[in-house]
């Protein structure tokens, strides 16, 4: 695809849960079924639309790396976390991009796919250091999160009624140091994978980069990248349909479509998980207020019809800029 043809950018946000085999701790990828759902989407809005950027999210993988530190410790020295979540993006990037080129060369659309691998810029006095709160790998019941607590020195944390996961520091994102690259990707027609799991880490001293042992939100990158790039819509693919208010509750009820300050008092109504949904949300929020126009969150295999608004959450700052927000209605 010609950087002529490009008619807008979106940025996509692939759930790291949604490549793991469910069910499981093992964290095996399957690399011709768990991504494919979401890569035929990902082809069909690259052939409509133009300008898509995929980040990913990496929480269970990093979570398995970390584990397989620790249990080789006795025989190989360990990585950094920051290699981790490097790895993470190495291997999730080039799943996605291989089953992703798949796809595209089967609809017969030539369009080029990079996996970029993306160090992200933090500030060194983060609070987040001090307070880790960012699960990553697999549940736990209650009984395991005390024992692997015990034996390995790990924060452990309930996640939104979910089972126990380990917790690590997460600190906010300020700059995407590879952006300039990213946009030039995507300015040539290409679809570019980047910021896995929220970049790697890094702080500058001096003239040196060097990475930190932290997980950066994913989401929060995810919407900082889609802000720098200028990208009118920002999709969420994650573990559920929509998003709920009283989730769980006898009076759950599915959100379809939500202006901006509907969103914002559903957070100040504490409707969201903190381990799950609410950053997600804010995330979503801080992109409208920076010249975003719409957000997405659905799951895969239901992206195309969320946005045709048939399924999944809008987010708008209106409801009346949905039915021109629609993404198949033309290039206008």
């Amino acid at each position: 695809m010609e950087a002529s043809r490009i008619l807008s950018r979106t940025v996509v946000a692939v759930g790291g849960n949604s490549l793991v085999s469910p069910g499981g701790k093992n964290g095996n990828l399957d690399t011709h079924t768990l991504a494919r759902e979401v890569c035929e989407e990902l082809a069909t809005i690259a052939q409509l639309r133009g300008g898509v950027v995929i980040t990913h999210g990496n929480g269970p993988q990093v979570g398995f790396e970390l584990l397989r530190n620790t249990l080789a410790s006795k025989i190989v020295p360990p990585d950094g976390m920051d290699v981790n979540v490097a790895a993470t993006q190495g291997y999730i990037g080039y799943l996605l991009q291989q089953v992703l080129g798949d796809v595209l060369e089967e609809k017969d659309l030539d369009i080029p796919v990079t996996a970029l691998i993306t160090q992200v810029l933090v500030a060194p006095d983060d609070p987040a250091f001090k307070n880790p709160t960012k699960p990553v790998g697999p549940f736990y019941n209650e009984s395991e999160a005390g024992k692997v607590s015990e034996k390995y020195g790990w924060i452990m944390k309930e996640d939104s009624g979910r089972g126990w996961r380990r917790v690590v520091s997460s600190p906010k994102p300020r700059r995407i140091l590879e952006l300039e690259a990213i946009r030039t990707l995507v300015n040539a027609g290409q679809i570019v994978i980047c910021a896995g799991g929220g970049g790697i880490p890094v702080l500058r001293e001096g003239y040196k980069v060097r990475g930190v042992p932290a997980v950066i939100d994913k989401d929060h990158v995810s919407a900082l990248l889609a802000t720098r790039l200028e990208a009118d819509l920002y999709v969420i693919s994650t573990s559920v349909p929509e998003v709920y208010i009283n989730f769980g509750k006898s009076d759950q009820a599915g959100i379809r479509i939500a202006t901006l300050q509907e969103m914002e008092r559903h957070v100040y109504d504490n409707q969201f998980a903190p381990g799950s949904m609410l950053p997600k949300i804010r995330a979503s929020i801080g992109f409208l207020k920076h010249g975003g126009q719409r957000v997405v969150i659905t799951s895969p295999g239901n992206i195309l019809k969320a946005l045709e608004g048939e399924a999944g959450t809008s987010i708008v700052h209106g409801v009346s800029t949905l039915s021109d927000s629609v993404m198949f209605s033309g290039p206008g």
